[in-house]
């Protein structure tokens, strides 16, 4: 028989999966995700015994992520593809992005892939900032690139994209895939219907996304299925301080937004107790009128 190191030949120790706490190698490995598993309709005969302890597991992915995001600093969700080189040209502006944010005083999210993702992280991390991956569990296992500070692993894509949503200030979208396309839409429909306020969305990469924009504009806004002040929601450059600039100063009308309501609610809360006082104040006042003579 023929070994090598003590390990029988054909045995491949680097394939694993990771689920939540558990690391499944080799033959353990199922055939299917979990996401798989809830979203097969064929498997209505289990719906009722299965479904609860799914539900389960999903709050334990939510409060997991919840309590592991609470403390970050301001982030930004950078998506973009895992299959582009490292020498593409989407990468090398991944990196220079990561950089520029971590330097603004941005943590950046991604998807901990490999890719843009990477050399987003990459970028960050070198520039001394914090840099997060939220994986999630795939027929072809990814893994957390070596560049993510703090990883998550998901079982459940709606789990992972709260996340992606709730813990950052703005999205910025490189050149990608069905994946990359699923996360700005849903960003841009968010925004759109004002379940997130002020919002940035950013696409880097002009000659990647400017068709899409196009189209856009020429048919969907044409037809009256978006309005053109939709189309004002998506920042296009190429410019990574261009893009950086963006995300601050949204960040800065919208802290001068609310500051302004506070000031506001102080001012309105000043005059209601000054309106209130002088009215006890009247009512304390003895009548003042003619006596008997």
């Amino acid at each position: 028989m023929s070994q090598s190191n003590g390990r029988e030949a054909g045995r491949d120790p680097g394939r694993e999966r990771h689920r939540g706490a558990v690391t499944l190698r080799r033959g353990a490995i199922p055939s299917s995700t979990a996401d798989q598993r809830l979203l097969d309709s064929r498997g209505r005969g289990d719906w009722k015994t299965r479904d609860a302890w799914r539900a389960l597991r999903i709050l334990s992915e939510f409060v997991e992520g919840f309590d592991t995001l609470a403390d970050l600093p301001p982030a930004v969700s950078v998506f973009g593809s895992a299959r582009s080189g490292p020498d593409s040209p989407e990468c090398r502006l991944a990196e220079e992005l990561g950089g520029a944010l971590a330097r603004a005083g941005y943590a950046v999210i991604t998807g901990g892939g490999p890719g843009v993702m990477e050399a987003t992280n990459r970028g960050a991390s070198e520039a001394g900032g914090l840099s997060v991956g939220l994986g999630i569990e795939l027929p072809f296992e990814q893994g957390i690139n070596d560049w993510v500070d703090l990883a998550i692993d998901f079982r459940y894509f709606f789990a992972r994209k709260t996340m992606f949503v709730k813990y950052a200030q703005a999205f910025v979208v490189l050149p990608g895939g069905f994946g990359t396309m699923d996360e700005l839409f849903e960003a841009l429909t968010l925004v759109q219907t004002g379940k997130v306020t002020r919002f940035p969305v950013v696409l880097m990469g002009t000659d990647y996304w400017r068709g899409l924009l196009d189209w856009l504009r020429d048919t969907m806004a044409a037809s009256g299925k978006i309005g053109p002040v939709d189309l004002e929601l998506i920042c296009l450059t190429d410019d990574v301080d261009a893009a950086v600039r963006h995300i601050v100063e949204a960040e800065a009308a919208l802290s001068g937004e609310q500051e302004a309501v506070r000031e506001e609610a102080v001012a309105r809360t000043g005059a209601d107790q000054q309106a209130a006082a002088e009215q006890a104040s009247d009512e304390r006042r003895p009548e003042s009128g003619s006596g008997e003579g």
